[in-house]
């Protein structure tokens, strides 16, 4: 499932290339047909996202939410910020990407220029990007505008040069502003969202008044917003805390080193496109674990591999029907 850094970021590249512009809306695959007839034709005023769920109003006082769930994607084509991450996803924005980065390949812009080399960072430029590997990066010139519809798309949002088609959400509905902010009442903190201050006291009181498991809590979206299983299991590593800890039995001080270290692996996950969260890595290090999930996580689908601290076998249990990988030695 899509954690809170992809959110965050499809919710950028809405800002980047749709907000203040007029969209044309449709539903290819019909389910959708009535909400996008109320979409279509409006200029979008803004977006957010929040923890794993994205908002995004347009005029008249209508917010459509979309919350991406275990299948949802965006895809991206026309003019785009492409990045290495977005890149090496063929323009796709949502699901997990644990295929990985691959931080040595050109990104063309329609001069034929690598746009990341040329100016040092990602920038807008005319690509179309392709479910296919070998079309991903062509220049737009000669392209099909707009581009044709590939399998089971839910919602496509276009301007003049920008079109995302969204596939496979769990939920893709309108809203008013008032049922948009009950929706978002319901939710937990997110780092990016509000004081980040604020943010930590409301997660350290939602903790250390339940005596669910510490597990079983950072997946909890009215406790914190955005942590989904990869980042659950890092996190808990990463304190040295035994996942089956009560969240009332969890001492304060490491309550708020929990949602200090979220707070600083959302943003690496939001910059990187990546859920990065080991630390100190060479450079060599770095461009392979940006490569490859098994480079990149201390435990996460790690299971009978020996711990990277204490060589103890990574165990993969089940809590709250989702997997859970962790060290009983390290977080015993």
């Amino acid at each position: 499932m899509p954690e809170g850094h992809s959110v965050h970021r499809i919710a950028r590249q809405f800002a980047r290339n749709f907000v203040g512009r007029p969209v044309a809306a449709s539903s290819p695959q019909g389910r959708f047909a009535e909400g996008a007839a109320l979409l279509d034709g409006r200029v979008v005023e803004s977006v957010q996202a929040v923890g794993k769920q994205m908002f995004l109003e347009t005029e008249g006082d209508l917010w459509l939410r979309v919350h991406l769930g275990l299948y949802g994607a965006w895809d991206f084509s026309g003019e785009i910020l492409v990045d290495p991450t977005i890149a090496s996803a063929n323009g796709r924005m949502g699901q997990t990407n644990q295929r990985g980065t691959d931080l040595e390949a050109p990104i063309l812009d329609d001069a034929g220029e690598n746009s990341l080399a040329s100016i040092g960072a990602p920038r807008k430029t005319r690509v179309h990007v392709r479910m296919s590997e070998a079309t991903k990066g062509l220049a737009d010139e000669g392209v099909e505008w707009p581009p044709p519809v590939v399998g089971q798309v839910r919602l496509r949002l276009m301007t003049e040069a920008t079109c995302a088609d969204l596939r496979g959400p769990t939920a893709c509905v309108l809203q008013t502003p008032d049922e948009m902010l009950a929706t978002v009442a319901k939710l937990g903190p997110d780092p990016l969202v509000g004081d980040v201050d604020e943010g930590e006291e409301r997660f350290v009181a939602a903790v250390r008044r339940r005596a669910v498991p510490i597990a079983l809590l950072l997946m909890d979206q009215a406790v914190v917003s955005g942590i989904g299983n990869v980042y659950r299991a890092e996190l808990l590593f990463r304190a040295q805390l035994n996942p089956h800890t009560p969240g009332r039995d969890v001492p304060e001080e490491t309550v708020r080193a929990l949602w200090r270290d979220w707070v600083r692996l959302l943003a690496i996950g939001v910059e990187t496109g990546q859920m990065m969260t080991m630390d100190d890595l060479s450079p060599e290090q770095y461009r392979a674990a940006m490569a490859h999930r098994d480079d990149r996580h201390w435990v996460y689908h790690r299971t009978g591999l020996p711990c990277r601290v204490c060589g103890t076998a990574i165990v993969l249990e089940e809590i709250g029907a989702r997997k859970l990988y962790w060290c009983p030695r390290c977080q015993a």
